[in-house]
């Protein structure tokens, strides 16, 4: 369990905070690109680490990511004009770039060079694989964005699954590092598939199942392991990376690249960002899009997920018709017969289960097993590092190494005498994956 006294330092991310001063040191997904569809298009209201923010796209195309309040009088840009290059605020028409500078005052006179003066709080963005990046940390000169092969390889943004998850960023990506729970919340009635499919040994061993974990450069990682044949086991594979993604075991170990990032709207809140291709030309598991305002298309009915029409308030993005206020829609029939929780959705399952700690989990009432070793390890990991960084100075992990994000986590097949870390090195991290000699294939 955690102190309270840590738990605090884990979870508050606003400005000045431990955690919040750190996570500014790395790239922070902001928008999808699609949310800003066209130059000079509406601006968005969005919530990073705490700070109040308007994004918006210029006649260029470039993205400006602002400070809410305009520095004249405090009004908001969300209402400004997105007009010639430049946020205008209606106010008193005081306009500014992407850079923060004022490039007009028409309220002074004509000769002042007081708009030379002013300038409004504005950070770096950079725009890859449907993603706008915000840059809030204290360089001048912005670090590399992390080398993610999911985004890198990808084109599309409606392939970016988001959501919105009303509670505290470290709850949703525990979830992540909980590998034991996808066979009980999310597969509890499955049924064990073909003998020798990674399905089989899952399902087979359900409980029977031990657990590692260890500190990595980029952050943390589990192997979660089970009896498969006499002489091999079945292995999930995940991993924790700062400054606040998980790649989950789920899926072949290899081919396919996924993350989610949790990242922080504010304290209680978290946008979960969810993207996965394959680097063999078959469809990833998440086949799906998730077009902004989905529930305007007739295939929405009867979906896993539902999507309200997206709203201009701060919380009012990404937000599906299954709540804590509706009990997430539980079909206490299906739960007997068809479903083991009977909520519709695995993200929801997991919704159901994060938000109901409350907003921020109170970590000091616990009790953790074998089965948390990675959470634990993850825990420690990230407050070190952010320690590190208050008290010396030192560079946060991975902010100028972004080849250290190129990892994959899945399942495998292993000889019992195999060691997970050194034998997985290959499928781990190379973008170009062969299978080498020494692992079974499942099925093999």
């Amino acid at each position: 369990m955690l102190s309270q006294t840590d738990n605090d330092l884990l979870c508050r991310v606003g400005p000045g905070t431990l955690m919040g001063n750190f996570f500014r040191h790395y790239w922070i997904p902001a928008v999808r690109s699609d949310e800003l569809p066209a130059p000079d298009s509406a601006p968005v209201r969005i919530r990073l680490l705490g700070e109040d923010l308007i994004s918006f796209r210029t006649t260029s195309g470039a993205v400006g990511v602002i400070q809410n309040a305009c520095p004249h009088r405090g009004a908001s840009m969300f209402f400004g004009r997105n007009e010639e290059g430049g946020l205008r605020c209606v106010y008193h028409g005081w306009k500014f770039d992407v850079t923060g500078a004022c490039v007009d005052m028409p309220s002074e006179p004509a000769e002042s060079n007081f708009k030379n003066k002013v300038r409004t709080r504005a950070y770096p963005t950079r725009e890859q694989g449907g993603i706008v990046w915000a840059y809030m940390g204290p360089r001048e000169l912005p670090p590399p964005l992390p080398e993610l092969a999911a985004v890198m390889l990808n084109d599309d943004p409606e392939k970016i699954s988001i959501l919105l998850r009303p509670n505290n960023w470290m709850q949703g990506i525990e979830g992540e590092m909980d590998t034991i729970h996808a066979a009980i919340l999310h597969w509890g009635f499955d049924q064990p598939g073909e003998p020798g499919s990674l399905s089989y040994y899952h399902f087979t061993n359900r409980f029977d199942a031990r657990f590692t974990a260890r500190d990595s450069e980029f952050g943390a990682s589990y192997g979660c392991y089970r009896p498969a044949e006499d002489d091999t086991y079945y292995w999930r594979i995940g991993h924790a990376l700062f400054p606040f993604i998980a790649m989950q075991a789920n899926g072949e170990l290899g081919p396919e690249e996924r993350f989610n990032a949790y990242v922080p709207v504010d304290d209680y809140n978290t946008l979960q960002w969810e993207l996965q291709v394959r680097t063999d030309g078959k469809q990833p598991r998440m086949a799906r899009t998730f077009p902004i305002n989905r529930t305007s298309e007739p295939q929405a009915q009867g979906a896993a997920r539902v999507y309200m029409p997206q709203g201009t308030g701060w919380l009012d993005r990404w937000v599906i018709d299954q709540s804590e206020a509706n009990d997430y829609q539980i079909d206490r029939e299906a739960q007997k017969t068809q479903s083991y929780t009977g909520i519709r959705g695995v993200r929801q399952q997991d919704m159901a289960m994060t938000e109901s700690m409350k907003p921020i989990m109170p970590r000091q009432n616990e009790h953790l097993g074998t089965s948390d070793s990675m959470i634990i390890k993850a825990r420690r990991r990230w407050l070190a590092a952010a320690k590190a960084l208050q008290e010396n100075g030192t560079v946060p992990p991975g902010v100028d190494q972004p080849e250290l994000y190129h990892q994959r986590s899945g399942e495998v097949i292993l000889p019992r005498s195999a060691d997970w870390w050194d034998a997985t090195k290959q499928l781990r991290e190379s973008w170009a994956v062969e299978a080498p000699v020494e692992i079974a294939t499942p099925g093999g």
